[in-house]
């Protein structure tokens, strides 16, 4: 129970990082870099970091297979999924994004069951269903959604960031049982590196370093560090004690936070529709996590958390 507590924990955080990380992003391009740029920067940034980190820790030996797997995700989860959201996000906004990845969780369900064997229960659908509603709620009240021009194609490629992202998490939670976050990460982040320095390389020689403003690199510094090397850890840690699924459900706490922020700095307000939609993914996700408990059995012992797919933890 206290490391199912901690992993939704670690989730509630990287929520929060990946909560502040669309507005930054926006602000960084195309201004500042250009999307290849930026992904150049943080990939390479990344990469370096756990390479270094991993050497605080034991130093494991990665079968064959499992690495081929590792290279697999590295191109999913790190190259595609990232260079696609750069890619899209600079065509379109932060709204039509957080509208897209409301099919994120579903999409993860989707997969989970198709290649890992997670089961798709009513329960967890219904706890989706309430928090993707709650979040519509939160997307269309006072906002207007484009899909027109140049917007429709960046949101297409923010949907295929999301089919790479669901795959990542989907085949990334076998190996985290079988080998230490750390070692998982080194070899994902340099993976991704390679696969997009083909295409990110002659962008990169292009960027000017000297016109970047101290407050971009404080940026830049928050992409590298926060949204991808601790939130990156953070995931890690709770995909080997929740399923996939339920990881991928705290994107829809995104829009609560940003509201949140917006009523916190004078941004907003409290209206009845925000409130809704808060109590609408709140309960979403006390659905898709409750807890189940066997006949019998003591419902404060350790261990009889139940994941979403009906097995305990």
């Amino acid at each position: 129970m206290k490391d199912i507590r901690k992993a939704h924990l670690a989730l509630l955080s990287t929520t929060l990082i990946f909560g502040c990380a669309y507005n930054i992003v926006k602000e960084l391009m195309p201004v500042m870099l250009s999307p290849m740029q930026l992904i150049f920067i943080r990939l390479l940034g990344v990469a370096i970091i756990f390479w270094l980190f991993q050497w605080f820790f034991p130093q494991e030996k990665v079968g064959r297979k499992d690495l081929v797997m590792l290279a697999v995700c590295g191109m999913f989860g790190f190259a595609l999924n990232q260079a696609l959201f750069y890619e899209g996000l600079n065509l379109s906004t932060p709204v039509d994004a957080s509208l897209i990845h409301v099919l994120n969780p579903i999409l993860v369900m989707v997969f989970a069951s198709l290649i890992i064997g997670e089961k798709i229960t009513w329960i967890k659908t219904a706890g989706i269903a309430l928090g993707a509603s709650g979040v519509l709620i939160l997307i269309f009240n006072g906002h207007r959604v484009s899909f027109n021009g140049e917007h429709a194609y960046g949101n297409i490629l923010i949907f295929l960031n999301l089919i790479f992202y669901a795959l990542y998490l989907v085949l990334l939670k076998p190996l985290v049982a079988k080998y230490h976050t750390t070692t998982i990460l080194k070899w994902v982040s340099l993976f991704g590196f390679m696969f997009i320095l083909p295409f990110s390389v002659k962008p990169a020689m292009q960027i000017n370093f000297a016109a970047i403003t101290p407050a971009a690199w404080l940026g830049i510094f928050y992409i590298i560090f926060l949204n991808t090397f601790v939130a990156y850890l953070l995931i890690n840690y709770a995909l080997k004690h929740v399923s996939a699924t339920v990881v991928s459900y705290y994107s829809y706490l995104q829009p609560v936070i940003a509201a949140a922020m917006s009523v916190t700095i004078g941004q907003g307000g409290i209206t009845w529709p925000k409130i809704l939609a808060a109590v609408l993914i709140f309960a979403g996700v006390y659905i898709v996590n409750r807890p189940k408990h066997r006949p019998g059995s003591d419902p404060t012992s350790p261990g009889e958390f139940a994941n979403p797919d009906g097995s305990a933890v």
